[in-house]
């Protein structure tokens, strides 16, 4: 039994070196990953959230807008769908009280959030900041974020079951995928961030269940005992677990190109030099 036990704790041991995990926690440290998952939750709450209420109160298609998305997200059902809901979806008048300062103030805070996602992967990939005129790439950004959130919604109509995975799989993929490389200036190769576009859709798969799981009874307990502040506090854990997943799911790539897939890609050298 002892010699077993030995055995198993050298494989397990060698499957650790192999696989360089200690690497990669290292990594999550000096990049303050949760840090900065609580920094995004933060912005997203306060500069991105109010953008998108606007947004979802013009939806041509009238199908719930990013209400509708989160729900949909955090992977809720019954009440708690409904309470997010009721929240979340403004009157449509807000469109009309809504004046063109506002929608300035509200695309700056917004294009401030695609600003600190910039400098979250320029951390990622130890790049020195951009200068302040790719700001333009922000706002680019910005747009497509909302162009991508706004067909997450749609496909919950188009598509059912194992096709609407797929599609929003392959969606999800290509937008971190040209997401990492647009912000980036193309300073990083398209193959390096292959691997975190992938990581980060598996890790936001991962958290869509574990909120099914954990948020839908949550929300409905919150709701009874602290009414909205307390459905405001489990979406912004939510979206803690979404910005943790978003720079991760990068710092994943880089670790996975460093240390399994850079290496063999390296020519040997010539026995004898």
């Amino acid at each position: 039994m002892r010699a077993a036990a030995r055995r198993a704790g050298q494989s397990l041991l060698g499957a650790w070196h192999w696989l360089e995990a200690s690497a990669l926690i290292r990594r999550g440290r000096e990049l303050e990953l949760m840090h900065r998952a609580m920094g995004f939750a933060t912005l997203s709450l306060v500069t991105l959230a109010p953008l998108l209420i606007v947004v979802a109160a013009a939806d041509p298609l009238g199908q719930g807008g990013f209400a509708a998305w989160l729900v949909d997200g955090m992977g809720l059902t019954g009440r708690s769908a409904r309470v997010i809901t009721d929240i979340v979806s403004p009157p449509v008048r807000v469109i009309g009280t809504t004046g063109v300062w506002s929608g300035v103030l509200l695309a700056v805070f917004g294009v401030s959030f695609a600003g600190s996602v910039q400098n979250g992967y320029e951390r990622v990939w130890s790049l020195p900041p951009g200068p302040w005129h790719r700001i333009w790439r922000q706002a680019t950004w910005l747009v497509v974020l909302t162009a991508y959130l706004y067909q997450e919604v749609q496909n919950r109509h188009q598509f059912i079951g194992w096709h609407r995975i797929a599609v929003s799989a392959a969606a999800g993929a290509l937008f971190f995928w040209w997401g990492q490389h647009f912000l980036l200036g193309g300073q990083v190769h398209w193959q390096h961030l292959l691997p975190g576009a992938l990581a980060t859709m598996v890790g936001l798969g991962g958290l869509r269940v574990f909120s099914h799981l954990v948020f839908t009874p949550l929300i409905v307990d919150n709701a009874v005992s602290y009414g909205t502040v307390g459905i405001v506090l489990v979406v912004e854990s939510w979206l803690t677990g979404v910005g943790f997943v978003f720079y991760g799911g990068a710092m994943f790539g880089r670790w996975f190109c460093e240390h399994h897939w850079w290496p063999r890609r390296r020519p040997r050298r010539p026995e004898g030099r």
